[in-house]
């Protein structure tokens, strides 16, 4: 006579799993609740933080009170405005060497800021007064290879030009301002763009080149085919025979 087998309890073995499991089961629930704790308490620090140095930003008048933003409140956004308003103090006061190491700065702790292009500007210009005309143009022209969408690329452009033309290479600089009213047609850049090239003037037309003393003459339009040019003739007279 075959064994029946009794009906088995649905709530026997969820009942063993969690019996079994529960101590893992509530070192994740305390580890999700720490982690959740620790990212709100995170955002309220930073918030904070960020608050604390946007006060301190707004009281600062003078670089060494842009320097303690910096050290006091690293990584803020009131930390990277400091930078900025640093190297401009900087600037203004003819440490241009110093006002660049700032800029640096900025740019190796910033490298995704809104206002980087305006940082290589700021490089770019202080170069400039240092008399480093070629790092100067470097610095332009890598911002525009570099950046080509960028809000500062026209100024960038336009800011090529002098040094082109103090380099001699006018043509070059004509193209940069041609270049200019092309992709921009109108603004201020623009205007500039077309006073410059008024300065500039008008490009030197190709020379034809200049033909050489031996140069054979070209054949006369419907002589036979296979007439040889005619020599050039002797200025001296022929010699008489005695």
């Amino acid at each position: 006579m075959p064994t029946v087998t009794p009906p088995r309890d649905s709530t026997i073995e969820p009942q063993f799993f969690l019996d079994k499991h529960k101590n893992e089961i509530l070192a994740a629930l305390v580890i999700a609740f720490l982690a959740a704790a620790g990212f709100v308490g995170y955002r309220l620090y930073s918030n904070h933080r960020d608050s604390s140095a946007a006060e301190s930003l707004a009281g600062a008048k003078k670089p060494e009170d842009f320097q303690k933003v910096i050290n006091r409140f690293p990584g803020t956004p009131a930390c990277a405005t400091a930078y900025l308003l640093l190297a401009n103090e900087q600037r203004t006061g003819k440490k241009f060497a110093e006002a660049n190491g700032t800029l640096e700065q900025f740019v190796a702790k910033f490298p995704k800021h809104e206002l980087l292009t305006t940082a290589h500007m700021g490089i770019a210009a202080n170069l400039e007064s240092l008399g480093k005309k070629d790092e100067a143009l470097t610095t332009y022209q890598r911002l525009i290879a570099n950046y080509p969408k960028d809000f500062n690329v026209p100024l960038a452009m336009i800011s090529q030009v002098h040094l082109l033309v103090e380099k001699n290479k006018t043509d070059e600089a004509r193209r940069v301002c041609e270049n200019i009213m092309t992709q921009y047609h109108e603004g201020p850049v623009a205007s500039e763009a077309a006073r410059q090239l008024r300065l500039l003037g008008p490009g030197k037309a190709p020379q034809p080149a200049a033909q050489t003393p031996n140069q054979a003459a070209p054949i006369p339009q419907g002589a036979p085919v296979g007439t040889a040019p005619s020599a050039p003739k002797s200025a001296s007279p022929p010699l008489k025979k005695p």
